[in-house]
C-alpha cells in the first residue's frame, strides 16, 4: 500500500498535466501576444508562461474551486507587467525589438488589448487585475485599438528612382 501523500501527489500531478494539456496552447499564444514575439520564436513568452504555470502548480491544492486558467492568466499578466515595469525604470516599454503582430504597441497597450480582446475580460475586471483605474484601462484600450486598426503610415518609396533630398 502506498503512503497517502504519494497518491495525492500523483493525482495532483495528473490533474495539473491535464490542465496544461488543455490550456497550455492558448496560454502560450497569450504570452506570445504579450511579448510580441514571432509565433515560432518566442523564448520570452515560453519563460513567462513557465513561471506562471509554476505559480499555479504551487497553489494547485489551494485553488478550492477557483478556475486555474484565470489564476494562471492573472500571474501571466502581472508577471509581464512587473517585468516590463522593473526593467525599464518605471516605464512600461519593451526591452527588445518585438517582431509579432502587436509589435507597434507599447507593452501596456499590448497587455490591455490582449486581456480585453483575446482573453475576453471586461474593462472593470482588467482594471482590477492590473491595479489601474477603469478609465485608464479604457483609454489605453482605445489607443491600442486605434494603433492596430490605423497604423502609422510608412514613408512612400521614391518615385522613378529619384531619391528625396533632405531639407
Amino acid at each position: 500500500m502506498q503512503p497517502r501523500h504519494t497518491s495525492d501527489d500523483t493525482r495532483r500531478a495528473r490533474e495539473f498535466e491535464a490542465y496544461v494539456a488543455g490550456a497550455g496552447g492558448r496560454l502560450l499564444h497569450t504570452a506570445t501576444l504579450l511579448t510580441a514575439e514571432a509565433h515560432g520564436d518566442n523564448p520570452r513568452a515560453r519563460r513567462l508562461l513557465t513561471l506562471a504555470l509554476a505559480r499555479t502548480y504551487a497553489c494547485w491544492d489551494r485553488l478550492h474551486g477557483e478556475d486555474p486558467y484565470d489564476h494562471t492568466r492573472q500571474h501571466l499578466a502581472t508577471r509581464f507587467a512587473r517585468g516590463a515595469w522593473h526593467h525599464h525604470g518605471g516605464l512600461l516599454r519593451s526591452r527588445s525589438r518585438p517582431a509579432g503582430p502587436l509589435a507597434a504597441l507599447t507593452p501596456q497597450e499590448r497587455l490591455v488589448l490582449v486581456i480585453r480582446l483575446y482573453e475576453g475580460v471586461d474593462g472593470e475586471q482588467t482594471a482590477a487585475l492590473l491595479g489601474l483605474p477603469v478609465e485608464r484601462v479604457r483609454t489605453v484600450f482605445n489607443r491600442a485599438m486605434a494603433n492596430v486598426l490605423r497604423p502609422a503610415p510608412r514613408p512612400a518609396p521614391p518615385v522613378g528612382g529619384v531619391k528625396a533630398v533632405p531639407s
